[in-house]
């Protein structure tokens, strides 16, 4: 089988690239803020954002890797640390013996408060800040438009 590369022009592969970069370098110094302000991992802020979203506090153990897109082990590990923490509750699932939910704690609730604001300053002070109004606008139309095509199941 052979295939034709589309190799990426001068253009996209700059783009590109620049992309990749900034994704991994506001990852890292939002995850490093995160750990030195309030002891939370990227990962534990991630997981507790999406508990904090639904009314309950609460999700399906596969609905959170979904979301997260995480495999079934890092799940499994990354939420066992956050029991033994305090931040998150396991509960085994009444209709399905095999399922089971994550729930927010009020430790864990009294966490994401407690982080927030800060965590917020530093999304403005690293990136928000330092983009237009319509720059922010057209990042998110190109944001919904990649994510909407990647949950399609096309890629």
């Amino acid at each position: 089988m052979t295939q034709t590369v589309r190799w990426l022009t001068d253009e996209e592969q700059h783009a590109w690239r620049n992309f990749v970069r900034m994704q991994e370098k506001l990852g890292a110094r939002l995850g490093r803020s995160l750990q030195s302000d309030s002891n939370l991992s990227s990962a534990d802020f991630a997981v507790l954002v999406h508990l904090t979203d639904v009314p309950e506090g609460r999700l399906r153990y596969q609905d959170l890797s979904r979301a997260l897109e995480w495999e079934k082990s890092r799940m499994s590990h990354h939420i066992a640390r956050m029991v033994s923490r305090g931040m998150v509750a396991r509960e085994e699932c009444p209709e399905d013996g095999r399922g089971a939910f994550v729930v927010i704690t009020d430790a864990g609730r009294a966490a994401i408060e407690a982080a927030a604001p800060r965590h917020v300053e530093t999304v403005r002070a690293l990136f928000l800040d330092h983009i237009t109004p319509e720059e922010l606008r057209t990042l998110a139309r190109i944001s919904e438009r990649v994510v909407a095509h990647l949950e399609d199941g096309r890629s």
